[in-house]
């Protein structure tokens, strides 16, 4: 599904000032590997937070059958592997069929895949998914009923979907979104109904505003100058509206708010600030040349300016940073290898985690195949790292080599939790503590540490 991407944006970036990371100067495409200063994800506990996992989705059924794709089993078999998060897809047009009336019967859904979830201690962030605006033009998104056109002509590309965001129709689609009130006024309705619903839920971390925007290009404008734009001029304010919709429901949630996809390209965004205490920044990681189908090119320095780009927002406005998709189509290329091992550490770096695109089973960009395997190279994604940390982190690596994870942090000396968690990827690993405290295993792939009160503790888990 997201082949096509390649395409649409090689072509649109052209005329552009900012180019694919192969002919970035050498001073971008080679940039620093210090860790973000940007502020850290937490808990309602005040521990920081790891999060690692995948999208879940179906975008096949709707109405009665809506979600069905989605069963226990995705929970079980991801926290089995030592992922603790998944990115849940929603869509709009099937929450509000029609105007003001919402599916009572999808937001129980919706409920049944969080139970799920909780049930294995896997946390969600509910993300508004869109594709190419919603089914006007053949997708799943925005209803229909709130897709205006102005009679501008749509043509569909069956074997490039990704292209038609530059469609007239689409793009005057996404203007209308974000600047006429009604729809405004629709957008934050939807939003209080499902923050609503599901603030008190377990499972519930946050919520993703809107998947992947995009918006309209003027007239003589290239593409990253439009992105900039319309993250500045179009998305900041949505986004504000809808953090205050969400507010008047959910005090604790946090907001996941993305840019443009045209941070794939290095670009930095032009979003401006969000007022809201908890708010995610949730790029995209999706890399031009791949999703067209070539191998990974390490001297290209892709990597490294798409992380010294996209630490610039969260480290200017002090928010965490979440990506929300990431992964190539072809894994099985000869260079696949190495790129999950420099994209794991790059996002180690700068990122309180990720979601891996996309937990099913057979081939595409299905993280396993039919009997629950990893795919070729996605079982460099499971690592050992620390979901949650109660304390101050001072280091946390895993070195890939030596199958050797080390987490040192001081423990709080203020009253609260005391418990770390720490995720293993399978049975095949052993955990040792050093400092005060105790470690213990909870359960398949996880072990608790326990600190006393302002200790300097260490945890190393080492691969048998």
């Amino acid at each position: 599904m997201r082949v096509t991407l390649a395409a649409a944006l090689a072509a649109a970036l052209l005329p552009a000032s900012a180019l694919p990371a192969s002919a970035l100067p050498a001073s971008a495409a080679h940039a620093g590997t210090a860790r973000s200063t940007a502020p850290v994800l937490t808990d309602v506990q005040g521990r920081t937070l790891t999060l690692r996992g995948w999208n879940v989705e179906d975008k096949v059924h709707r109405g009665d059958t809506a979600l069905s794709a989605i069963t226990e089993q995705t929970f079980r078999d991801m926290r089995a592997k030592g992922f603790d998060f998944a990115r849940l897809l929603v869509f709009w047009d099937d929450l509000e069929p029609r105007p003001g009336r919402y599916s009572q019967g999808y937001l129980r859904k919706i409920e049944r895949v969080l139970d799920w979830a909780e049930r294995y201690d896997v946390r969600v962030v509910i993300d508004a998914h869109q594709d190419v605006f919603g089914p006007a033009f053949g997708h799943r998104g925005i209803p229909e009923w709130a897709t205006r056109t102005d009679g501008l002509p749509f043509e569909p590309h069956p074997d490039d979907w990704f292209s038609e965001y530059y469609e007239p129709a689409v793009q005057r689609a996404f203007t209308h979104l974000y600047e006429d009130e009604d729809l405004q006024r629709a957008q934050a309705r939807m939003w209080k109904v499902l923050a609503g619903r599901f603030s008190h839920h377990p499972a519930v971390i946050g919520y993703d505003v809107i998947n992947e925007p995009m918006g309209e290009l003027r007239p003589g404008e290239d593409l990253p100058s439009a992105a900039r734009r319309i993250e500045r001029d179009q998305l900041t304010p949505m986004y504000n509206r809808v953090a205050d919709a969400i507010r008047s429901e959910d005090r604790a949630g946090w907001v996941f708010v993305e840019p443009t996809p045209i941070v794939g390209e290095a670009v930095p965004t032009g979003l401006g600030r969000v007022d809201d205490k908890k708010v995610v920044y949730a790029p995209h990681f999706y890399n031009t040349a791949m999703e067209a189908g070539a191998d990974y090119d390490p001297s290209s320095g892709w990597v490294e300016a798409y992380e010294q780009a996209v630490t610039r927002y969260p480290e200017q406005y002090k928010v965490p940073l979440v990506v929300g998709e990431w992964g190539p189509l072809n894994n099985s290329l000869p260079n696949m290898g190495r790129f999950y091992r420099d994209a794991m550490a790059s996002l180690g770096r700068y990122s309180s985690g990720w979601a891996g695109y996309v937990w099913c089973y057979g081939g595409g960009y299905c993280a396993v195949d039919q009997d629950g395997t990893f795919r070729t190279n996605k079982d460099l994604t499971a690592e050992p790292y620390a979901e949650a940390v109660a304390g101050t982190v001072r280091s946390s690596a895993y070195d890939p080599d030596a199958g050797v994870y080390r987490l040192t942090y001081d423990s709080s000396a203020r009253p609260g939790p005391r418990t770390t968690e720490v995720s293993l990827p399978s049975e095949g690993w052993s955990i040792t503590v050093r400092g005060k405290a105790t470690v213990r295993r909870h359960g398949p792939g996880r072990a608790w540490v326990t600190a006393t009160p302002g200790a300097r503790v260490t945890v190393t888990v080492t691969r048998r």
